[in-house]
């Protein structure tokens, strides 16, 4: 039985454990001062994801694979229940999760992603990925010139690039899995999470500059999850977390009814 990978803060504390997953292409560490922070209030476990960071790698990618996952990490270290979570792609995990198991949730946290399914959106980012040759790259300045061609963002640059190692072969590679993530990115992405009810209390958090959560969304979320309350944080895109750190700390913290 393969356990996802993850770093853990505040271990010793007797608190309802915090359980993070990160979105598409990410990895744990970019959560990490987040982690560091709430690790001094609760127990909060960082996650990789299956197919990124330091987790396993699979052929199989849907959002029940990864409800599956989270719920062999809690047996694996004897959680019954937990406050979960979840990013973008991490969201839609955390969702799944929910409604597959919701005597395993205390309360959930969804951030920038709504369950419905989303139109194919990264066709750019994963062809940019294919095109890096690691036969002929001998350096993170060489991969970052290859993905400049197709990426304008110089911050989509650097949170792709921060995936990059140097492997058993002495060669620079992803860390995450891209070639089951660009054969099943429909399964993940172009689908709704399974149809099903989360009764208790959750939170979708959306920035206000984003365009993952509509106003129209709201109504469909509450079809599944009746108890949601919605918070939109200012100053903020898609990565929440990272751009207003500080009131998105501050909302999470709120409705975990941490002082």
């Amino acid at each position: 039985m393969q356990i996802l990978n993850s770093k853990i803060f505040g271990e010793s504390l007797s608190s309802t454990p915090l359980l993070v997953f990160h979105g598409l292409f990410g990895m744990l560490d970019n959560w990490g001062t987040f982690g560091k922070d709430f690790g001094e209030l609760m127990p909060t476990h960082l996650i990789d994801l299956r197919n990124h960071g330091r987790s396993f790698h699979s052929e199989e990618m849907s959002h029940d694979d990864l409800a599956d996952d989270i719920l062999r990490y809690m047996e694996h270290y004897g959680m019954e229940k937990a406050h979960i979570l979840g990013h973008s792609l991490g969201g839609k995990a955390v969702m799944q999760f929910a409604i597959k198991y919701p005597e395993r949730v205390d309360k959930l946290i969804v951030v920038d992603i709504s369950p419905k399914a989303y139109p194919p959106h990264h066709q750019g980012i994963i062809k940019a990925l294919e095109t890096v040759d690691f036969d002929t790259v001998n350096s993170r300045n060489e991969v970052e010139a290859v993905l400049s061609q197709y990426i304008p963002e110089r911050s989509t640059i650097q949170f792709l690039t921060k995936n990059l190692y140097w492997d058993e072969n002495k060669k620079l590679n992803w860390r995450f899995n891209l070639k089951t993530l660009s054969e099943k990115y429909n399964q993940f992405v172009s689908n709704a999470i399974k149809y099903g009810v989360f009764d208790g209390e959750s939170l979708f958090i959306a920035g206000k500059k984003s365009n993952y959560i509509l106003p129209q969304d709201e109504f469909s979320i509450r079809q599944q999850f009746p108890k949601a309350k919605f918070i939109t944080i200012k100053n903020a895109g898609h990565w929440v977390q990272a751009e207003n750190p500080v009131d998105f700390a501050n909302a999470v913290k709120a409705f975990l009814s941490i002082p």
